[in-house]
């Protein structure tokens, strides 16, 4: 049996360390099923700089560092970002933009197209406007 690569969305483990919320729990659930070797999780190099820009904003750097350092341990890939993605990050962005897509997240649409991955883990629905991209929803996404 084969276990299922995706792509995991920064907010996937930002939300599993957070206060209360909807998505903690089934966050929680899905760090363990990527911990376990039940679910293979891609991130690319953009994915360390948000949890770095985000602590270090509030003055967490120790969670910035932990959490890094975790994800990179977990992470069964972590993808460089070239010139390649770049000009594809410029393309979705002129396509997706006006549909509110933020720039960071089409970053990691333009590295799951570029080593054909579909599934991307997220709680952000703004993944499921995107062309080719099936969004995993950590409330509802059954885990292998």
């Amino acid at each position: 049996m084969s276990v299922p690569l995706v792509f995991l969305d920064v907010n996937i483990p930002m939300y599993a360390a957070g206060r209360a919320h909807a998505y903690k729990e089934p966050c929680v659930r899905v760090m363990k099923a990527v911990a376990q070797g039940r679910l293979e999780a891609a991130i690319d190099v953009e994915i360390i700089q948000e949890i770095l820009h985000r602590y270090g904003a509030i003055g967490r750097r120790d969670i910035a560092v932990a959490m890094s350092l975790n994800l990179l341990e977990m992470a069964s890939v972590v993808y460089p970002l070239t010139a390649k993605e770049i000009r594809a990050t410029i393309n979705l962005f002129d396509r997706y933009a006006r549909q509110g897509i933020l720039a960071r997240d089409l970053v990691h649409v333009a590295v799951m197209f570029s080593n054909d991955l579909e599934q991307v883990v997220s709680v952000d629905s703004h993944f499921d406007e995107i062309e080719g991209i099936t969004r995993l929803d950590p409330l509802t996404y059954v885990l292998p």
